[in-house]
């Protein structure tokens, strides 16, 4: 790899993504998937945390909108409903649970999904009397130890040791939920959310890069300019605001997704030519070059071009 982390040009665009996202939005969009709850359920509520953590704990290699309209649907349906509760998870056989989480599609992988939903729901049931603010508190609503935790806390299976949180406790996915107890549930008190890193996916992945925030040269995984990544935007928005606070990386985090998901993932992966770019914020800071990503693969030659800003 031959990258340059443009830390001048991520200040402009963070400050440019943040305060768009906040008022007009980025292609249009002022919200997320995840921003819509299921009918009936108040914001903040533990009903609400449920909900959002359970769909949170399968958030990977998903189209997002897809996601959480089928968890929505799954909620709102009283025969499946019982998918958001703990005690329920610990008591409903498996090969049920299975089942259930197919018929709106909330299961994409219906054995794999279904492991990983009621490892994470009968954790909160036996740990946490169902409820995950008594895990947040015992973290002291410290987000890396949140993070250090999801992590590191495993439970027994038979003779073997396993995750208690698993996928929940990834490097895209712990961060996301963090960034979602704040903006979605309203969890005022938790600490040390700058030093979270941004929740790194192929949408952020590639709005970075075709900003020129990170450019030059690379082919191979991915997941090999996800450090880069996190780098950028932990520098890029340090000394800026976000409205009455100092801003932080997991800020940036919604207009990036969304900057791809209805932008950057439109430009011609060998050219650069983007076709929505007349009607994109962003579009003076779009670089040229070769942006290919596919299977976790990426092949880059970027460059920035010179009679544009940043």
């Amino acid at each position: 790899m031959s990258l340059t982390i443009d830390i001048e040009k991520g200040r402009k665009v963070a400050k440019l993504l943040y305060e768009s996202f906040s008022t007009t939005g980025v292609h249009g969009r002022t919200e997320m998937p995840e921003d819509f709850a299921p009918d009936g359920v108040e914001k903040g509520t533990l009903e609400h945390l449920l909900f959002v953590t359970l769909t949170i704990s399968i958030d990977y290699q998903r189209d997002a909108v897809a996601l959480w309209e089928s968890a929505r649907r799954t909620f709102e349906d009283p025969e499946t409903r019982y998918l958001f509760d703990p005690e329920s998870l610990h008591k409903v056989p498996f090969e049920k649970i299975r089942r259930d989480m197919q018929k709106y599609d909330l299961s994409k992988k219906p054995e794999k999904d279904a492991r990983i939903w009621q490892t994470v729901g009968v954790t909160f049931y036996k740990k946490w009397k169902g409820d995950p603010r008594k895990f947040l508190e015992s973290c002291g609503w410290d987000a890396l130890t949140i993070l250090k935790r999801l992590r590191e806390d495993t439970h027994r299976e038979g003779a073997r040791r396993v995750s208690d949180y698993p996928y929940l406790r990834g490097p895209k996915i712990g961060p996301l939920w963090v960034r979602v107890l704040r903006d979605n549930i309203g969890l005022t008190q938790l600490k040390n959310l700058d030093k979270v890193p941004i929740p790194v996916d192929v949408h952020v992945a590639r709005a970075t890069l075709a900003t020129g925030v990170i450019r030059g040269k690379a082919r191979g995984s991915l997941q090999d300019l996800f450090e880069h990544i996190r780098e950028a935007w932990f520098k890029s928005v340090k000394g800026l605001m976000a409205k009455d606070r100092p801003m932080i990386a997991l800020d940036v985090d919604e207009p990036l997704w969304q900057l791809s998901k209805y932008g950057c993932k439109e430009r011609d992966k060998a050219t650069g030519y983007c076709p929505v770019k007349k009607d994109c914020v962003a579009a003076d800071f779009c670089v040229k070059g070769k942006i290919m990503i596919k299977n976790n693969l990426v092949e880059l030659d970027t460059y920035c071009c010179c009679n544009r800003r940043g």
